[in-house]
């Protein structure tokens, strides 16, 4: 879990960087905005959780 939480925080940042900085320092972020900003460090997170289950399981099957 460290690992996905490293992910999303650099993904995370830097898709927050690309969709929201703008908005956040014209200080035009409505709640609507702040939860689109969370699921850009959420989906990160899960993805990457998602990869290492996905791994963990093709190595039992070997």
């Amino acid at each position: 879990m460290p690992t996905a939480l490293k992910v999303a925080l650099v993904v995370g940042s830097i898709l927050f960087t690309i969709n929201h900085a703008h908005a956040l320092l014209k200080g035009n972020m409505s709640r609507d905005r702040w939860i689109s900003a969370g699921l850009t460090y959420i989906v990160p997170y899960f993805v990457n959780i998602h990869g290492q289950y996905i791994s963990i399981y093709r190595n039992k099957s070997l």
